[in-house]
């Protein structure tokens, strides 16, 4: 085996170890705090509510430690199996030039993959979520969105491949950067256009009606100087029971968007204080800041792969016997997670930190007391559980524990 099989191989089994270690950890701790409410949350949250979110936490961890050695095994069947090197050998047999048989090549291998994960992803939505009473999609429904997710990435993501391969073979030495330029404004279209042309694709949106949430909202952008492009309630009852309230779009183009599920868990005194969180993010400029980093890393992967497809052992050490630049694109996006598993932390604690801040927004523009009250019921709602594993959820969890996050408000609380 040549030295870069074996490096990736060592990766690949240390983030795999890892992760499995880490969700481990997480089942023992949650399952020894199963028996009794945190006393922070004795008066909120009852002890059925909080084994419910136990015993959900519980049963995902346990179902994803299986889907980490099927997703393990499915990659090594693809680079070290034969998987690629017959999927490129059946597209080149078309006789197509190298542009539209390497469109074909990722699209092919993007379909098989949404196959291959199709009984995990149906386990999860009509076992899982099922059995603790979040499903609302029906079997139809569920084939319906992947019908629509695959003809969208095909409109949409066989011209963008297209002209990547393109710049990739046709560009020179410098392709990179206009690979890199040419994402980077395709990232801001979408951005863009997602809210109004691409959401609505899978869920309907109606404008907030009238009344005391939409009053409080109004007054909190005012005050706020926020302006956006309307406050929509999405049909998420259709699909789950989870609620959620998020910012999309760009520029003049944002929209407000609440779940209706959140609604109707939240009064609107809590309603106003979840969207002063949010526009905490935009406030401190949480979005361009994450937008940056992300330009930011596809760049130096870009530069990375640049040199990377230029060297025979990419290709042989990772089982693939016919190098190409959609072979070497395709090649990098599957091996690049094992490389960069272990940046997760930094992430978590960068996004954490926004969270914090967002927190400290809301407080002041709106009621820290009010906003513990809304995460509290959405604690509930969600079965998020209130006893994560301190060392797990500094490595995976976006935003922070209940009690830290809680406590964090309450120092901000003015009465």
């Amino acid at each position: 085996m040549q030295t870069f099989t074996w490096i990736f191989l060592t990766a690949l089994i240390i983030s795999t170890a890892v992760q499995l270690w880490l969700s481990i950890r997480q089942a023992r701790h949650v399952a020894q705090h199963r028996t009794a409410v945190p006393d922070e949350f004795a008066d909120k949250v009852s002890l059925q509510e909080h084994q419910k979110a136990a015993d959900y936490t519980l049963t995902k961890g346990a179902f994803g430690r299986v889907d980490l050695f099927i997703n393990v095994f499915i990659l090594l069947f693809w680079l070290y199996g034969g998987g690629l090197n017959w999927l490129d050998s059946y597209v080149r047999s078309f006789g197509w030039n190298e542009i539209y048989t390497g469109v074909t090549v990722l699209l092919g291998f993007a379909l098989i993959s949404s196959l291959l994960s199709l009984p995990s992803s149906l386990y999860s939505t009509f076992v899982i979520e099922e059995k603790f009473g979040f499903n609302k999609m029906t079997l139809l429904t569920f084939f319906i969105d992947m019908i629509k997710a695959a003809l969208l990435g095909i409109i949409i993501g066989a011209p963008l491949l297209a002209l990547i391969l393109w710049l990739m073979q046709s560009a020179g030495d410098m392709w990179w950067i206009y690979a890199w330029l040419a994402l980077s404004l395709f990232s801001l279209f979408m951005m863009w256009a997602y809210p109004k042309f691409i959401a609505p694709v899978f869920n309907k949106f109606q404008p907030l009606e009238e009344g005391e949430t939409l009053e409080r909202i109004r007054s909190l952008l005012q005050r706020s100087g926020f302006n956006s492009n309307g406050v929509f309630v999405m049909d998420g009852s259709r699909r789950s029971s989870h609620g959620n309230a998020y910012f999309t779009g760009f520029g003049k183009n944002k929209r407000i968007v609440f779940f209706d599920t959140l609604l109707e868990s939240l009064s609107p005194r809590q309603v106003e204080a979840v969207l002063a969180h949010e526009l905490g993010h935009f406030k401190h400029k949480h979005i361009i800041k994450g937008l940056i980093v992300s330009l930011t890393t596809t760049l130096l992967g870009f530069a990375t792969l640049a040199w990377l497809m230029k060297q025979t052992w990419f290709y042989s050490g990772l089982g693939v016997e016919q190098g190409s630049t959609y072979i070497a694109l395709l090649l990098f996006l599957l091996i690049s997670p094992a490389f960069t598993f272990l940046l997760g932390p930094l992430m978590s604690w960068w996004s954490r930190k926004h969270e914090f801040e967002a927190d400290a927004f809301a407080a002041k523009q709106s009621s820290a007391k009010e906003l513990i009250n809304s995460l509290v019921s959405l604690y509930k709602e969600n079965a998020s559980t209130l006893t994560p594993d301190p060392l797990y959820s500094a490595f995976y969890d976006s935003h922070p524990p209940a009690s830290i996050r809680i406590a964090h408000l309450k120092q901000h609380m003015t009465g």
